[in-house]
């Protein structure tokens, strides 16, 4: 129910693209947009009713909103849910002559120009190639100087240079291709190194666990250690630090937070302890780094 149609020769445009973690317990904005919205669900459960078909997201779950349709909250989404969401317009051809996918015979599709359909809910994609790209994807944003939070029209990303806009788009295409192909993909399943860079950047905001990873995918802390080393050439901590303190980096760029609160919202107990990680990554003080980034601007 209301699906959304992908064409082969039309550039999907990110309206905006991060990952949220819920401090309190909410309900769904009750809204209607002019923009499709995919949302991946880390941990916990997102709620929300769209056209009166109630739908509850899990981990490792993604769901379409279609644009132009209400869609609100009836049941609260519980403290701690954690999630990606993307915002997006998809255009179809003003002549649409395009064959659906799939379900015709090659020797239609002489003119290059099919279309297919998108699932509107995929379960089972923890540790998937589609999570990762979708990681990749807000964390690119994130780099090439987005706004945090972005909920609106695409002039949220407004402080992205046109490369990085013209990239993200490239990756949503992607993504939503393999989205589309997900029940006809013969590609292998990504690697244990790439599985576990994307469990780490699902929990940039909690203390490294080596508990928590063997519990994830069943194998021993050592083993994984050597496999991660070899393929990244930097172990599991190191990667998990940088991605923190690349988030801390955008925060001190993009928000007013007190290095204090940034720590906090990032996990860190002890502000010392952060600030010399921060250092340790960065090669400068939270406060310095904060400083240097006005003056560049």
């Amino acid at each position: 129910m209301n699906e959304l149609t992908f064409y082969s020769d039309c550039m999907p445009v990110l309206a905006g693209c991060d990952f949220c973690a819920a401090s309190e317990a909410f309900l769904h904005a009750d809204r209607i947009l002019d923009f499709h919205v995919l949302i991946y669900v880390v941990s916990g459960c997102i709620y929300v009713t769209e056209e009166d078909v109630d739908y509850e997201v899990h981990e490792g779950q993604l769901l379409f909103l279609h644009s132009g349709i209400r869609h609100y909250g009836k049941k609260a989404i519980p403290k701690g849910t954690r999630w990606y969401f993307a915002h997006f317009y998809l255009d179809s051809p003003k002549n649409d002559s395009s064959h659906l996918l799939l379900q015709q015979s090659s020797d239609s599709f002489s003119d290059f120009r099919f279309k297919t359909r998108l699932p509107k809910f995929l379960s089972g994609l923890k540790h998937s190639e589609i999570v990762r790209q979708i990681a990749d994807l807000a964390d690119s944003l994130h780099q090439g100087n987005a706004c945090a939070n972005l909920t609106s029209m695409p002039t949220a990303l407004c402080a992205v240079d046109p490369m990085t806009l013209w990239n993200a788009n490239c990756s949503l295409f992607s993504i939503l291709t393999l989205i589309a192909f997900t029940d006809y993909q013969t590609a292998p399943s990504p690697s244990l190194a790439d599985q576990i860079k994307t469990f780490l950047a699902c929990h940039i905001t909690e203390s490294f666990s080596a508990a928590a990873l063997e519990k994830e995918f069943f194998l021993s802390y050592k083993h994984m250690a050597s496999v991660f080393k070899k393929e990244t050439g930097m172990t599991m901590l190191q990667y998990h630090t940088t991605l923190r303190m690349t988030e801390a980096c955008r925060l001190l760029q993009s928000t007013l937070l007190s290095v204090g609160e940034i720590s906090t919202r990032l996990g860190y107990q002890d502000l010392l302890y952060f600030s010399r990680c921060f250092h340790q990554t960065i090669g400068m003080s939270p406060s310095r780094y904060r400083k240097s980034q006005v003056q560049n601007y």
